[in-house]
């Protein structure tokens, strides 16, 4: 099988393809193998939409659980028997541009020293006149353990969800249908529109963006692999010991 290889250590992984019947290459490649974390696999899926993704774990940065250590994930991957996942995307529009996001899309102020102001529609109906804030934007259920929980501190398993980051006034976040059309409208800026990791696009003051759910998804194999909860608390655990450490 043809691959391609995306992200950081891929010498941990290259010297494995042999073994597994994999084919390194740049062109007709039929899955790209992303090796790291969240930020690898968000990368990839910006570069390369639409192409199957198998996210795998770089073991040197985040210790897996015996269960999903680098041999075991490449036997599943060749023998077929990893779930496909179908993510939905956000997407992000203002004039012709548009932007994509897997986990989320943030309206942002692009002057840190300066709170960014702006309106709020929900469905063509103002939800609010004027909010000032660090930014606002909209998550999906995947990206709910990301950015959105370290701002709201909670979760949520269906919808859109909708955060406003360091709001001068009291503002609920909300979770909304998935047919849903946040717009915004910059009142003081400018903003700063950003879908993942991705590079910037600047919204000067007066302009209105939209943010919601795309018909793109993301074909993804193993999410339920490289997001286990045991992993995750290795992670934190090595993490947590590491600050004491340094202390």
């Amino acid at each position: 099988m043809k691959i391609k290889l995306t992200g950081k250590n891929l010498e941990d992984i290259r010297v494995l393809l042999p073994r597994f019947g994999l084919e390194e290459c740049e062109e007709g490649f039929e899955t790209i193998i992303c090796h790291g974390g969240d930020g690898a696999l968000l990368g990839a899926e910006r570069e390369f939409p639409g192409v199957p993704k198998f996210p795998i774990r770089d073991a040197a940065t985040a210790p897996t659980c015996p269960c999903h250590h680098l041999e075991a994930e490449l036997e599943k991957f060749v023998s077929g028997s990893m779930k496909k996942s179908f993510l939905p995307k956000l997407a992000g529009v203002w004039n012709d541009t548009k932007v994509l996001g897997l986990n989320d899309v943030f309206l942002h102020n692009k002057i840190c020293c300066g709170a960014l102001r702006f309106k709020v529609f929900i469905d063509g109906e103002l939800y609010a006149s004027e909010i000032m804030g660090d930014g606002v934007g909209v998550s999906t259920v995947h990206g709910s353990t990301a950015y959105y929980k370290s701002i709201t501190r909670g979760l949520f398993r269906t919808g859109i969800g909708l955060a406003f980051s360091n709001a001068t006034v009291e503002i609920s976040h909300l979770v909304l249908p998935e047919t849903s059309q946040v717009e915004l409208e910059v009142l003081r800026g400018p903003g700063l529109l950003i879908a993942d990791n991705s590079p910037v696009t600047e919204i000067p003051e007066g302009e209105k963006l939209k943010l919601f759910l795309s018909e793109e998804k993301a074909l993804l194999l193993g999410v339920e692999e490289f997001m286990c909860p045991e992993c995750r608390r290795l992670r934190h655990r090595c993490g947590s010991a590491e600050k004491s450490r340094i202390r």
